[in-house]
């Protein structure tokens, strides 16, 4: 299927060309109000083909459609136009300005993809990206935060229905995905943060603050927040015991804490083989999991610690997401 353009009001929108099967909803309200800037993946809570969610949401009746979805094999349909705005997310708000996704799913929680269903997933959301100029795909993690966030003209943001209706959707499987859907869209796009490329916390912060803390859940131990992380350091090293977190709860500074690994210079690059290690806000299992996978790749560590639940010890990722666990990864020299 070949690209397809429609411009209305100025605005010019195109359908993926990755689409294999085409079955339009009437169930839609027209074109957008809003141009697109997010996406909405969904689990569609069955193993279903491309041709079945093309039956589920051809009756008017069903008073339900999205603008793409993913099959059990990974083949592509499309059932509202990306000019459109769908009946997917519960949200008029949402839906105006998302393009949405849904996706053949496990029928029970967690609502697991295939893996063909998720790589075709990442495969879609960089088209659409790409087709829309966007060179970032953002996972923000909060719903109010995303939702007051206006996103700069190059990045589009992703949003989920459970925000919006008593739902689990897109299930707990792929909302724990969120963040390396992004992470590996953007790489795709080439205008991420990975590997090689990861940034350091900046030294001075022009939104939020470095916070210090005993931990980030015991708000009422913060000795300060501060826009530079020197001062905050300082004060984190004149108080035994307290750490330095982002916005994020990420503990980024430990002076008092857990012991570093004395035989490790940092920073080094490590190999991560599995796609699902999980992320942690401070070193060890005893810190809550960001949400977040590292997926397979080369990171930056540039600090290690001792801590519970890991015998090599835990690496503070150079892109300020966390903490992994260095049982999973390999050194490279």
């Amino acid at each position: 299927m070949t690209v397809r353009k429609r411009r209305m009001n100025n605005m010019a929108y195109t359908n993926s060309s990755l689409v294999s099967y085409t079955k339009l909803s009437p169930n839609h309200s027209g074109q957008r109000t809003h141009s697109i800037d997010r996406i909405t993946p969904h689990c569609v809570v069955g193993q279903c083909s491309v041709e079945t969610l093309g039956n589920i949401f051809l009756p008017v009746s069903k008073q339900a459609s999205c603008n793409y979805g993913i099959g059990e094999d990974g083949r592509i349909g499309m059932y509202v136009e990306e000019k459109n705005r769908s009946w997917c997310s519960s949200s008029n708000a949402n839906d105006q300005r998302a393009v949405t996704i849904e996706c053949a799913s496990d029928t029970t929680e967690p609502y697991a993809f295939k893996d063909v269903v998720y790589q075709k997933l990442i495969t879609l959301c960089a088209d659409i990206c790409k087709r829309n100029g966007k060179k970032k795909l953002l996972w923000l993690g909060e719903k109010d935060k995303t939702l007051s966030y206006e996103p700069k003209s190059d990045e589009m943001v992703l949003t989920v229905h459970r925000w919006f209706a008593n739902k689990s959707c897109p299930g707990n499987w792929m909302y724990a995905r969120m963040g390396d859907l992004a992470e590996k869209v953007t790489t795709q796009l080439g205008g991420g943060i990975s590997g090689n490329t990861e940034t350091e916390h900046p030294e001075k912060l022009t939104e939020g603050y470095y916070r210090v803390r005993k931990t980030w859940a015991d708000s009422k131990t913060q000795k300060g927040a501060y826009k530079i992380l020197s001062n905050a350091k300082r004060c984190a090293d004149s108080n035994p015991g307290y750490s330095v977190f982002d916005d994020n709860g990420v503990n980024i500074y430990s002076p008092g804490g857990a012991a570093s690994a004395p035989s490790e210079d940092v920073p080094f690059l490590v190999q991560v083989s599995i796609s699902d290690l999980n992320i942690r806000k401070g070193p060890g299992t005893d810190y809550a999991k960001t949400g977040k996978f590292t997926g397979k790749g080369v990171f930056t560590i540039m600090e290690v610690k001792s801590g519970q639940g890991s015998t090599a010890g835990w690496g503070r990722l150079k892109s300020g997401a966390g903490w992994i666990s260095l049982d999973y990864t390999s050194k490279i020299k």
